[in-house]
């Protein structure tokens, strides 16, 4: 992967940051932490200069999360009814629970949007709740933007701080991305297990 991700920045500049960020957040197994911190080490190298890396980077991130609120606005939240009232038993969630979330969107969304940002799980997912409450687009783009700047700023300097030594960014990133897969799937298992629908609590 980080082979894949140095050969895009060498090939692409800052268009292939742009690129790779935007893929991250359409396909999130591309890990953002390796792009910025890579984009950081070629900061170190003098192979780029760090705004134009946080704008390309953001502006792709941005880019990435559009995609998922735009599949979310399209469909909307009444559109998940037929999905939750047949797989809520596996979702862990019913109707109501669907409800309450949009309207606390409704009222908390740009806040929420802004902070999730810097979740390395739920940053991106969260740009679909933002569509299906139909989030205005201005006050999406510029929640995203700013969260996902300042966040892509604090893995550049990360890269910049280690320099050349990409090794020791994948020694990190790695265990502590598979730690918390983990943690997500295991807290999945034992929600599915212990959940009950309201009318048998």
């Amino acid at each position: 992967m980080t082979t894949f991700i140095l050969d895009a920045i060498a090939r692409g500049g800052y268009i292939g940051i742009f690129l790779l960020m935007a893929l991250e957040n359409v396909i999130p197994p591309i890990p953002s932490e390796v792009i910025m911190g890579l984009g950081g080490m070629a900061v170190a190298r003098g192979d780029m200069a760090m705004v134009p890396l946080l704008l390309w980077g953001t502006a792709g991130t941005t880019a990435g999360n559009y995609f998922w609120y735009a599949i979310g606005r399209r469909f909307g939240y009444l559109g998940l009814k037929p999905f939750v009232d047949r797989w809520g038993r596996w979702l862990t969630v019913e109707w109501e629970d669907v409800e309450k979330l949009h309207r606390f969107f409704r009222k908390h969304g740009g806040k929420t949007v802004f902070i999730f940002r810097f979740m390395p799980t739920f940053r991106t997912m969260i740009s679909l709740p933002a569509g299906m409450a139909c989030m205005p687009r201005w006050r999406f783009f510029l929640a995203t933007f700013t969260g996902s700047i300042v966040w892509n700023a604090v893995l550049a300097y990360a890269g910049l701080w280690l320099g050349s030594n990409f090794q020791q960014l994948d020694h990190y990133v790695g265990p502590i991305a598979i730690a918390m897969s983990v943690a997500i799937v295991i807290g999945y298992v034992y929600r599915v297990i212990t959940w009950k629908p309201r009318a048998q609590r």
